[in-house]
């Protein structure tokens, strides 16, 4: 059971989904306010106090999301706590096949805006150039594609899209992102409003390309009305042009990251990532395209 002193909870109920190492649970209270509770193992105190800042500062622009409420030590200084805002609702995977095209497009649209708002906040001066940040982190994953022995029809022009275009992350603006701005992190409830939920990636990648997080489309089924919908909602319009070239990169590197982790990793996912290759492969009508199929117009 959690120990939180300044705090006695009625109910509490396990929650046993996400990958997140973290412990969650639903709380109640004797006066009937459900929050949501994460207890993390203290040797990440520093790292959850800085996220849960930062979670004050989204939350303070007006962002739905889970509300910080509270942070501190609990189990006998075991563990480090956050108390959140309870959030209802199914996620927008679960609810998008639900809606005709255009409720997918207005929800789209609706987490296009939330996405822009969120993006305000500055990245430090201190950080080093993107391109930088993200070669050295990627570059080598990357090349241990061809040394992973998995053989996707098409996967040689992923890897050469990302070799002649590395070159478009130069001078590319940084900002906090949620980094991981994808369906499965987005509650929807029965009036079709959104909360964002798991802020729980806090590490180098935090600040990045903003336009990078819409890699992030990889990670969840693609819906051509709500992803079109996601990216004019961001922009309040038609994508820079400019923006598609840049899109097809984190696509093409984010495609062959994803097979290199399952072959090394989790062997598991294996098919699925490779199912991934080859619809961004797909989406590009053999690399040959730069507007993906889904994109609708």
């Amino acid at each position: 059971m959690v120990s939180i002193p300044e705090y006695i909870f009625t109910d509490v109920t396990l929650i046993d989904k996400g990958v997140s190492t973290d412990k969650k649970y639903q709380v109640k209270t004797s006066d009937s306010h459900v929050m949501m509770l994460r207890v993390s193992d203290i040797s990440k105190y520093e790292s959850k106090k800085v996220m849960y800042h930062y979670m004050q500062r989204v939350a303070a622009l007006g962002v739905p999301m889970s509300r910080p409420i509270d942070f501190g030590i609990c189990d006998n200084g075991k563990s480090v706590f956050q108390l959140l805002s309870w959030c209802d609702g199914d996620t927008a995977e679960a609810v998008l096949p639900q809606l005709n095209e255009t409720e997918q497009y207005k929800l789209g649209f609706k987490a296009g805006e939330i996405l822009q708002t969120i993006q305000t906040i500055p990245a430090p001066d201190n950080l080093l150039p993107w391109s930088e940040r993200f070669l050295s982190k990627n570059g080598e994953r990357i090349k241990a594609f061809h040394g992973c022995g998995v053989d996707i029809k098409g996967s040689d022009m992923l890897f050469t899209y990302y070799q002649q275009n590395k070159h478009l992350l130069h001078n590319r603006p940084q900002c906090f992102t949620h980094g991981d701005y994808h369906l499965e992190n987005l509650l929807v409830d029965s009036a079709m409003n959104i909360s964002v939920i798991d802020w729980d990636l806090f590490d180098d990648n935090i600040y990045a390309d903003p336009w990078s997080e819409f890699g992030k489309i990889l990670s969840a089924s693609v819906h051509p009305h709500y992803v079109t919908g996601l990216l004019r909602g961001y922009w309040d319009g038609e994508p820079p042009e400019e923006f598609w070239p840049l899109l097809k990169f984190y696509f093409s590197s984010g495609a062959l990251l994803l097979v290199t982790w399952a072959a090394y990793i989790s062997p598991s996912h294996l098919d699925e990532c490779k199912q991934t290759a080859a619809d961004v492969i797909c989406w590009y009508a053999g690399m040959k395209s730069m507007i993906p199929s889904w994109y609708v117009n």
